[in-house]
């Protein structure tokens, strides 16, 4: 959750004036480590995921699922089992996960001990990580607790009754909620300070408002009844009256509604700054498609939502625009016009690749100019100092007062403190000063999954797209525009398969030339066939998407290397070399863009391999054993089924539950007896106790199962 510095947190008044000094010394600090380490090459493609979890506690009398506010102790107890690991076996502390603090203090954020490698064997071992990581925790929680891998809450901030163990009143200073007690805010002095100075910079309360799900007997309009529109604790409790709670939309007005939101993310380090800029370019456009993949978050405040994804609430949740920045009035003590949240998607590629057209960024772009011609004076490319100069538009929420003062030669403070406050979908990390680790590239827009298999699945097809990208040299531009379209189109209810979006057509530099289409669904065939007469017995299970990849697969023998695509020409936009860039993407399915496009002299999209596709030739050229090919293809059959339809989100399962409880009046209501059962539900479908064949592989429970029981 950023940057978690101590001492004596600044108010909005006293922070404001520090802005421009943190902005400047921001730079000073980047550009100090710039001349240090921006030759840096040789690091080794590590990756590691971090999953989030919230802590359910459920009371079986009353047949209530609550959020527990225990996290400090439970982190206290998982420091002193990670001490005494370590002073028992300190060779192996390494293999250790380790445990952190995130914003909600029902909520728990798990990494892997030591980063992964991105070995085909390595990669089979990410499931067993994050199931030892959930296990720890399961084991220091009271018996009453469950960790639950769960996206968004669904009664958060209801007022029928208690959602938090201990019960607590929303009448917190810090965010002045209607519906959510500071309680529920992570103590450190970060998050409380992070939240009133959102408030306070931009002169109101953050509203959100998610459109309602209109089930049969939902009202038209829908105005919420649950809303205390008569508070007067607070100035601003009016708020919710005088517009900021639209109707038909369910109103959340603080930032623990957004940043109260679990995700799986996945960060990479690469072997120099101008391959993570390159791995940075071509993950943007994969962003909304695995947003509305991974979708698992249809229901806020105990109501159904119209949506199927958090993206939209954590970025009204962190907004700290004033109107002015907003376009509503007039520029007169604001600097600019900020057409997004700063926590929203990415704004402008940055690799200098000769791909990189200039007619790809073409959203309007922000800038400190003064930062901008400071970063181009010390060497550093436009691409670059755009980017730069772009985060840098945003003051700094937090500051500390006494670290206002910092050496710019060894701190990165000042830096991080605007960098990590910037919460897009894809975020590019310099090193740390003084550290062996490299330049690194986060996956953010992910949900997380209710198993560790589909966490692991997810974060395992990313990494292998990552390597596919940078051995065949793919090309995913397409221009920015058409990926903020994507991500409004992935947040629509089951947008896997009512939504079509913008994708480039030719991912190949030029058309390789070591394989057909054909030779890779023979080859698929026989991986399959051979690794399943190999296939581990007890519960591994099957395959389940072998048509899907037989029919769209783009793969080499597993005899033979994957050839490399000719060399990028090095020609920038408007030289012959180059057509109209509306010419080089169109509208696809999601299923299209996993599982690939047939052969059709009708379509020209005809032959579009999938990701799945580049994936599995990538893994073809490495010669995997078949073993390890199975066990990876389990995960990738994983992806597939879910695009193609075969497999339920998580968010289509819960809206589903919801509308199928016995107790559910079709009126968009998640009642705490319902949310009760999900809950219990969610946990057993996790531990393999009950199967969910729509929703998870039909292996699945027995797998689990059987892992439980060798892990005893």
């Amino acid at each position: 959750m950023g940057l978690l510095s101590l001492g004596t947190p600044l108010p909005w008044p006293e922070a404001k004036p520090l802005a421009d000094h943190v902005r400047s010394h921001g730079i000073s600090q980047f550009l100090s480590l710039w001349s240090k380490i921006k030759d840096r090459k040789g690091d080794k493609l590590l990756w590691g995921d971090e999953i989030e979890y919230m802590v359910v506690s459920f009371d079986e009398n009353k047949q209530e699922a609550l959020l527990s506010l225990r996290q400090a102790e439970i982190l206290q107890v998982l420091a002193n089992s990670h001490e005494q690991a370590a002073s028992q076996a300190p060779d192996m502390i390494d293999e250790v996960p380790t445990f952190h603090p995130e914003y909600g203090r029902f909520m728990l954020e798990s990494t892997p001990g030591k980063p992964y490698g991105c070995t085909s064997k390595e990669l089979c071992k990410v499931e067993a990580n994050m199931r030892r990581r959930r296990r720890i925790a399961r084991s220091h929680l009271l018996p009453h607790e469950v960790p639950i891998t769960l996206t968004s809450f669904p009664r958060l901030g209801v007022t029928d009754s208690p959602f938090t163990d201990p019960p607590l009143e929303a009448k917190g200073e810090a965010s002045r909620s209607l519906f959510l007690p500071d309680e529920v805010i992570n103590p450190h002095a970060r998050f409380p300070t992070l939240t009133a100075n959102i408030r306070r910079r931009r002169g109101a309360k953050v509203a959100i408002n998610m459109p309602v799900f209109h089930d049969t007997n939902t009202p038209r309009p829908f105005i919420d009844p649950s809303v205390p529109w008569n508070r007067t604790l607070f100035p601003e409790d009016a708020e919710a009256g005088q517009g900021a709670a639209l109707p038909d939309h369910i109103y959340m007005d603080a930032m623990g509604f957004g940043m109260g939101c679990c995700c799986l993310q996945v960060t990479f380090q690469a072997c120099s700054v101008s391959e993570a800029r390159s791995i940075y370019d071509q993950l943007v456009p994969v962003g909304p498609i695995m947003l509305a993949l991974t979708a698992a978050s249809p229901a806020y405040r105990g109501y159904l939502a119209d949506v199927d994804c958090r993206w939209n609430v954590i970025s009204a949740a962190v907004d700290d625009r004033t109107k002015e920045e907003l376009g509503l009035e007039p520029l007169k003590d604001s600097r600019m016009v900020m057409p997004k949240s700063r926590y929203d998607s990415v704004d402008s590629y940055i690799s200098t690749d000769p791909l990189n057209r200039p007619e790809y960024n073409d959203n309007p772009l922000p800038v400190d100019e003064g930062i901008k011609e400071r970063l181009e004076a010390n060497g550093i490319d436009p691409l670059l100092s755009n980017h730069l100069a772009h985060l840098f538009i945003r003051d700094p929420l937090v500051i500390f007062s006494e670290m206002v003062d910092q050496d710019d030669e060894v701190s990165m403070d000042h830096f991080e403190n605007i960098q990590s406050t910037n919460w897009q979908t894809m975020r590019f990390k310099p090193p740390p000063p003084g550290g062996q680790i490299g330049w690194r590239v986060e996956f953010r827009p992910m949900e997380v999954q209710l198993t560790d298999f589909e966490n692991a699945a997810f974060s395992v097809f990313i990494v292998l797209l990552t390597r596919a990208i940078l051995s065949f040299g793919l090309n995913f531009y397409i221009p920015i525009s058409k990926v903020d379209v994507n991500m409004k189109r992935a947040h629509h209810r089951d947008a896997v398969h009512t939504q079509k979006y913008y994708f480039r057509k030719d991912v190949y530099r030029a058309k390789p030339r070591h394989h057909t289409r054909e030779a890779s669904v023979a080859a698929a065939a026989r991986n399959r066939s051979t690794a399943s007469s190999r296939a581990p017995s007890p519960g591994a299970g099957q395959s389940q998407s072998n048509n899907a990849r037989q029919t769209n697969g783009h793969s080499t023998p597993n005899n033979q290397r994957a050839a490399e695509p000719s060399p990028a020409r090095h020609s920038r936009a408007g030289s012959p070399d180059f057509g109209p860039v509306e010419e080089e993407y169109d509208e696809f399915t999601i299923d299209e863009i996993i599982n690939g496009v047939k052969d059709s002299d009708q379509d020209e999209r005809s032959g579009f391999p999938g990701l799945i596709g580049l994936v599995y030739n990538y893994l073809d050229s490495l010669n995997v054993d078949v073993e390890t090919h199975y066990e990876l293809g389990l995960y990738l059959d994983l992806v597939a089924a879910r695009a193609n339809g075969s497999l339920i989100t998580t968010a289509t399962w819960i809206r589903n539950y919801v509308r199928s409880h016995p107790e559910y009046k079709f009126d968009s209501r998640i009642t705490g007896k319902i949310n009760y059962d999900m809950m219990k539900k969610l946990d057993e479908i996790e531990r393999g106790i009950v199967e969910a064949p729509e929703f998870l592989p039909p292996f699945y429970a027995k797998r689990r199962q059987a892992t439980a029981e060798t892990e005893k």
